[in-house]
């Protein structure tokens, strides 16, 4: 590719704030066209220098995006308690502040919200697995026998993953080349589907795993906890950790013979267990949540690394855990394919020496895409092509999901269920994935899709009382905000449409929602009000419509958007946040 010098000052800068080794032989390259300050742009921006003799690569939460995609991060991301204040409950200028990047440059748009749209046009899309996988073997080709982590929340989040029965992504994963994978949304296809892959697609290529998933009837693991792989003479053991509260979050009735938890007790023993075995690296391969991450890592011991997901954080560097045991790096590897966690250690005495990592972001204008797995993507999605192409409408504004309360995508999901149902009010569940879409680009139907393509989609309407609408929002809220991060779920408050509220995230449980109102009047406790949503996790939900048909049918209604009005409560003791912009 050809880069103006402008552009390549801009990659340098990054890079430089990166860590990349970038060739310093093209520095004094001779002056072309005038201009005495040209410089040839570098072959390889991702170049790494290598480092040890243990290397890990991680990627997590890609959400079934095969393509390169737009995606903006938060600008909420509250933490409390404890957590305010601290990674990864940093957002905008703070998250720059924290990692010393220069504003306007590519890490500052892979990690931050700040001045999204312009940057987007400026750096292009992100991800992508035909991109993903240039770079994954041009990082092996650099640390020979490194193994390729998936954190979960891989098989769920496209059309073509719904469709094909996630399919598409067991393929996609078997080509990038995953060593070893742990769960989550996976699991919305239900235990017989899960088994069917690990035991059939997954047998003697990658390793499932998960130590805190047991059955019901015997208490048993249903899958192996971890698994012990030799790299360059060295005995790494991964050990699995599924997301804890997959009853929970999701339909229970999808794995009703199974049980999760987070199992922290259970983690020590497979950590000893795996020690045990000669096992001279312990990586914890997580689908906890970050903060979960951080207090796991402060109460087992023996665990080197923590390679996490569930949140979405892109974090930029570990953050190190002191327990009784040592210290545990715990990182978190973003979400959409949009990066790549490169963990190298320096392995010596049968114990971890020295460590180097860098998230790199997958920009899909710099890295080729591998042709086979184009190929693959293209042979994927060729039956689909016509209805994913649909252009619905236009918007004025970025739709995009990301942040505590709300987002403009979300928004639009919550104006179309008002609508399409009939009702005053909505409820769109909190969920982090789904990608963005710039002002003026086409609203197709792969961008609904991408925010509403699970396996219990069905829209509902119900009657609720204010007092039970309370009681709802503040469950979610505890969920969210619970000063232990054991109990917290993940996800973002659910959106609201139509309702106005007062929220105090540092308040206690049952206080934290005040001044209801509808329509400009006091929500009466007693009285009933039709409540539209969708993505019940009930096992009997009546027919309707599915959430995806009612948002295009939104969209092909009003062809185009303006500025969207965001409906997001008002907040309280939040000043000074370092999580809200």
């Amino acid at each position: 590719m050809s880069l103006t010098r402008r552009e390549f000052m801009q990659m340098l800068a990054a890079a430089s704030v990166a860590g990349f080794s970038l060739n310093n032989a093209f520095a004094d390259d001779a002056a072309k066209e005038g201009d005495k300050t040209s410089v040839k742009a570098p072959n390889n921006p991702y170049e790494l220098p290598a480092f040890g003799n243990v290397s890990l690569m991680h990627y997590t939460d890609c959400h079934a995006q095969l393509l390169p995609i737009y995606f903006r991060e938060p600008n909420v991301n509250l933490g409390i308690g404890s957590m305010k204040g601290a990674v990864p409950h940093l957002v905008g200028e703070h998250f720059l502040k924290k990692y010393g990047i220069e504003a306007g440059t590519m890490d500052a748009h892979a990690f931050t919200y700040l001045d999204y749209v312009e940057a987007a046009k400026k750096y292009g899309k992100v991800g992508g697995f035909a991109h993903l996988k240039t770079l994954v073997d041009q990082v092996r080709a650099q640390r020979p026998g490194s193994l390729l982590l998936d954190g979960g929340d891989t098989w769920q989040g496209s059309w073509t993953s719904l469709k094909t029965n996630a399919q598409d992504m067991v393929d996609a994963q078997l080509a990038l080349g995953v060593d070893v994978m742990t769960p989550h949304w996976e699991m919305t296809f239900g235990a017989d589907r899960v088994k069917e892959i690990v035991e059939k697609d997954f047998a003697g290529k990658i390793d499932f795993v998960a130590q805190n998933i047991f059955s019901n009837d015997f208490d048993e693991r249903v899958f192996e906890p971890f698994v012990i792989k030799e790299i360059n003479g060295v005995p790494v053991a991964i050990i699995g950790q599924a997301f804890p509260y997959v009853p929970v979050a999701n339909p229970k009735h999808m794995v009703a013979d199974w049980s999760f938890g987070i199992r922290d007790d259970d983690m020590q023993q497979a950590v000893d267990d795996a020690r045990s075995k000669g096992a001279k690296v312990v990586i914890m391969l997580s689908h906890n949540g970050m903060d979960v991450d951080l207090k796991m890592a402060s109460k087992v011991t023996g665990i080197d690394a923590i390679m996490g997901g569930h949140t979405h954080d892109g974090v930029f560097q570990p953050v190190v855990v002191e327990n009784a045991g040592g210290k545990t790096l715990v990182t978190n590897a973003g979400s959409n394919g949009k990066f790549l966690g490169v963990l190298d250690l320096d392995v010596k005495d049968g114990k971890v020496a020295d460590f180097r990592y860098k998230l790199l972001p997958v920009f899909s204008n710099l890295l080729e895409a591998n042709k086979d797995m184009q190929a693959l993507i293209d042979k994927i999605r060729e039956p689909y092509k016509k209805e994913l192409a649909e252009e619905l409408a236009v918007c004025d504004d970025v739709l995009y999901r990301r942040g505590n309360f709300n987002g403009t995508f979300d928004q639009l999901i919550c104006d179309a269920l008002m609508q399409g149902l009939d009702a005053p009010m909505a409820f769109s569940p909190g969920f982090r994935w789904g990608t963005s879409v710039l002002p003026g680009q086409p609203i197709t139907f792969e961008h609904v899709a991408d925010q509403t393509a699970i396996t219990y989609g069905t829209v509902t309407r119900n009657e609720m009382t204010g007092e039970t609408i309370k009681t709802i929002l503040e469950d979610v809220a505890d969920n969210l905000f619970n000063e232990d991060p054991y109990y917290q779920q993940g996800g973002d408050m659910v959106r609201v449409g139509g309702l106005k509220f007062t929220f105090d995230p540092t308040a206690k449980m049952g206080n934290r929602v005040s001044d209801m109102e509808l329509d400009g009047k006091p929500l009466d406790a007693a009285k009933t009000y039709p409540v539209a949503g969708w993505a019940s996790v009930q096992e009997e939900v009546p027919k309707n419509k599915q959430i995806w048909e009612v948002v295009a049918d939104y969209l092909r209604d009003k062809k185009t958007i303006g500025k969207i009005e965001l409906n997001t409560p008002k907040l309280k003791n939040v000043d000074g946040n370092e999580g809200l912009a």
